[in-house]
């Protein structure tokens, strides 16, 4: 196992660290301390490297893009309808950064947090952790939070998030990992990937994408991906159901780190992504986050993946508890196993 570290840039005078984890299968880990950013995911098959997610090469790049690019988003990943919620009988307004609701964490979320960082690594693993307390006045949801978010690469291809929270008041915290995936050799398009939800039900988005609260069905239509279906397919069968011209959909999910929510591969069959979470959400986006008119032109790139409790659930009973207690910390994990099929 190797760590080195490395200055990516400079924002308000503070140094942007770049950590790269190596394993001993040369599986290259980089974390940015900008926003607890993979910026890399690179794995190595037959003495070459294959990129599996999608990363920026230079912080200015990174600070231009709106995409949230494989970066930890929170206190609250997606959407708080009408930027309100109710705790402990108050009622709490937060940033309304996306047309009438709060998105990922509102204006001042984890993106742009320049962390503190420490690493560690032992015969098995290596592990970037960064640290940040969030004042109540930085963000406008109640508490300070002490944040200790953990990435961990170990030697069977594995990559460990691990998102630690603690507060001095009662607030809301369900962080993910927006990463974005393209695991085909040819990155330029999203067709030959494929995806594969161990979900029958989909959250039902009302207006400007807040869900109603309701699940829906997924079986036997476009947003069925209890088997693998071919990505592009699946946005050709989108429009023509429905005439959407994007997935940006939450499922819901069984928790467990030892059963994946879902899995991505490429359709030639080199290799497959496996994704684990403890909690009951995941929300997926096909996107290009990088070039501006291909996205325009609905020409996708990538898929995004955000293992969460599920969106607004804060507003919707059922959705699961996304509340974060004085007197208990809490951890939440996300992992990605990748494997090589050939």
């Amino acid at each position: 196992m190797k760590i080195e570290t490395e200055v990516f840039g400079q924002i308000d005078g503070q140094d942007v660290l770049r950590y790269v984890l190596t394993n001993d299968h040369q599986t290259r880990l980089a974390v940015l301390s900008l926003g607890g950013t993979i910026q890399e995911f690179v794995v190595v098959e037959d003495g070459e490297e294959h990129p599996l997610t999608i990363g920026l090469p230079t912080l200015a790049d990174y600070q231009q893009n709106v995409f949230n690019i494989s970066q930890s988003v929170g206190r609250v990943a997606g959407r708080i309808g009408g930027a309100q919620f109710d705790l402990d009988g108050e009622t709490y307004h937060v940033d309304m950064n996306e047309e009438n609701h709060s998105l990922h964490g509102g204006y001042h979320g984890f993106t742009k947090i320049n962390f503190a960082g420490t690493t560690m690594k032992n015969v098995d693993m290596a592990c970037v952790t960064l640290t940040h307390q969030v004042k109540a006045t930085d963000d406008n949801y109640p508490g300070n939070l002490d944040l200790t978010f953990r990435f961990i690469l170990d030697n069977e291809n594995r990559v460990i998030i691990e998102y630690g929270g603690h507060t001095d008041e009662p607030t809301l915290f369900n962080p993910t990992n927006h990463i974005y995936w393209n695991v085909t050799n040819d990155r330029t398009s999203i067709a030959g990937q494929w995806l594969k939800i161990n979900s029958n039900e989909r959250v039902e988005p009302g207006a400007e994408k807040v869900p109603t609260g309701k699940l829906l069905p997924v079986t036997d239509t476009a947003y069925d991906f209890q088997a693998p279906q071919e990505l592009q397919t699946a946005l050709n069968r989108l429009q023509a159901e429905n005439g959407k011209v994007e997935f940006d959909d939450a499922y819901k999910v069984a928790p467990s780190l030892t059963t994946p929510m879902a899995e991505v591969g490429d359709t030639a069959g080199n290799r497959v992504v496996k994704i684990y979470s403890d909690r009951n959400g995941l929300v997926i986006f096909t996107a290009d986050p990088v070039n501006a008119d291909k996205q325009a032109n609905h020409e996708y790139d990538s898929l995004a993946t955000e293992a969460q409790t599920l969106p607004d659930a804060i507003n919707h009973p059922g959705f699961g508890d996304i509340t974060l207690s004085p007197d208990k910390s809490v951890n939440r994990h996300i992992i990605f196993q990748y494997e090589h099929l050939k």
